[in-house]
């Protein structure tokens, strides 16, 4: 594929950065609305749960099938479909007459995500084929996501008190047409694999994993991890998942080729994907009850004392873009997980100090260590790979992530599950030993599987997955 005019590179850049900044606009800005949404429709708490984890549902369940089908049909074709429908999406949030009508487009909302965020990193690599300059665009990428995450909450109670609920919404329909536009107008026809197998047992194996095992953990802190419901989901999740790998081990044409996982550099990306989402929205939600349920802080003022560890990661990110070919995905990735592992351990002492001062720089190592990490672990994931395999690729490490995020709501949330203040502290304390313990092993995980330098393992790769078992 030839090369691309700089110029156009940068716009399809601006408007894989829109996308990603959309999907994760929307996980971090509904959580400020949940009160409005109880008293205007009457919603109870699992309805609740249900209008933010919907979403995270179908968005992690479907980005296997959306990494393949952007291989298939091509990134561009299926980052636009996922644009259009997200905002189309958006738009029936807007005007949901109802709680039901509210959570179905939330589901639709989930789909378009699961479209847009590994056919973005696709065109990343097709409009980069530079190492460096590919790293400098994954920084950026992830620094739009950084974005949304420090924006969401403090943008989301400002247009709450002034516009209400609705608008939260209604703001995705303008950004998605600009970012409709900016792809149709720069972005490069992708290659297809029209003889890709879309392989359907599998998708549909890997589909009804992640949704089971998501259903589980949202519904385990409502109806407890002995209900018989939960422990029949969870065997339910690890029968089909041993099913989807049976499958994938016999296809001719298998939709996630096992050979994929012989590069350590991947499989080592995946695990520190899931850590990493594990700790930050475990820890960011706990802290979150504790800011507003603990210290009695408004949804604004939450928002904004989350600020120091969000707004870090916009600048930390786009650092690391520059510093993953300099320094090497090992040395950074392993120094961004110890970095932030010491962040959540000097929270444990701060949170016990009088004044908000003291969480400060433990609140910004935590998130710098982070922002350090993950586009690092992106860039080494897309130059593990053969260009024809990057969507299966960056969809496989998104799924990880997003089931990390998952896990780590519903592991750390049911920690501090007791709301009376002593108990909540001593969870949140626990809490905090855990993220520091994981991102340990993570650390681990990173000096030993990442490689020094970039770009080295990507021919290995390429022979290793062409044979008919993948």
């Amino acid at each position: 594929m030839f090369a691309i005019p700089r110029r156009t590179a940068r716009w399809v850049q601006v408007a894989t950065c829109l996308g990603f900044f959309m999907v994760l606009m929307d996980i971090s800005v509904v959580n400020v609305a949940l009160q409005a949404l109880h008293e205007e429709l009457s919603a109870d708490i699992t309805a609740l749960q249900w209008v933010v984890n919907g979403y995270a549902l179908v968005f992690a369940s479907l980005l296997l099938t959306a990494g393949t089908l952007g291989d298939r049909l091509g990134a561009k074709r299926l980052f636009m479909l996922g644009f259009g429908l997200f905002s189309a999406a958006s738009l029936g949030c807007a005007l949901a007459p109802g709680l039901a009508a509210l959570v179905g487009w939330r589901l639709v909302q989930g789909l378009g995500a699961a479209l847009l965020v590994p056919t973005s990193l696709s065109l990343l690599q097709q409009a980069f084929d530079n190492d460096h300059e590919r790293s400098r665009a994954v920084g950026w990428w992830g620094a739009g996501g950084a974005v949304a995450l420090a924006a969401g909450p403090v943008v989301g109670g400002l247009l709450i008190t002034a516009f209400g609920w609705r608008s939260l919404f209604f703001i995705n329909v303008p950004v998605g047409m600009i970012g409709l536009w900016l792809a149709a107008s720069y972005a490069p026809r992708s290659p297809v694999q029209p003889l890709r197998s879309l392989d359907i047992p599998g998708q549909c194996l890997a589909a009804l994993t992640m949704a089971s095992f998501t259903f589980a953990l949202t519904q385990a802190s409502q109806w407890g991890w002995s209900s018989p419901m939960i422990v029949q989901a969870l065997i339910g999740s690890l029968l089909l998942a041993a099913l989807f790998i049976w499958r994938q081990s016999r296809a001719a044409r298998p939709m996630l080729p096992l050979g994929l996982f012989r590069a350590a550099a991947l499989r080592s990306a995946v695990v520190i994907g899931l850590v990493a989402n594990l700790v930050f929205y475990g820890v960011v939600f706990t802290l979150s009850l504790y800011f507003q349920g603990i210290e009695q802080f408004t949804p604004e003022q939450a928002g904004l004392a989350f600020l120091p560890m969000m707004a870090v990661l916009m600048l930390i990110n786009i650092l690391a873009g520059r510093l993953t070919r300099r320094v090497g995905p090992r040395c950074l990735a392993t120094s961004g997980l110890l970095i932030s592992a010491v962040g959540y351990l000097l929270l444990i002492p701060a949170l016990a100090m009088p004044g908000f001062g003291w969480l400060i720089v433990p609140m910004l190592l935590a998130g710098g260590g982070i922002a350090l990490t993950i586009p690092t672990i992106t860039t080494a994931t897309l130059a593990s790979v053969p260009g024809e395999l990057a969507g299966i690729a960056s969809g496989l490490l998104n799924a990880a992530r997003q089931v990390g995020g998952i896990i780590g709501v519903a592991w750390f949330g049911y920690l501090v599950r007791d709301p009376a203040p002593q108990a909540f502290r001593l969870g949140l304390r626990e809490a905090l030993f855990v993220a520091v313990a994981t991102l340990l092993l993570a650390a681990v995980a990173a000096f030993r599987g990442l490689p020094a330098a970039t770009g080295g393992e990507r021919a290995p790769l390429a022979r290793a997955t062409t044979g008919s078992t993948g």
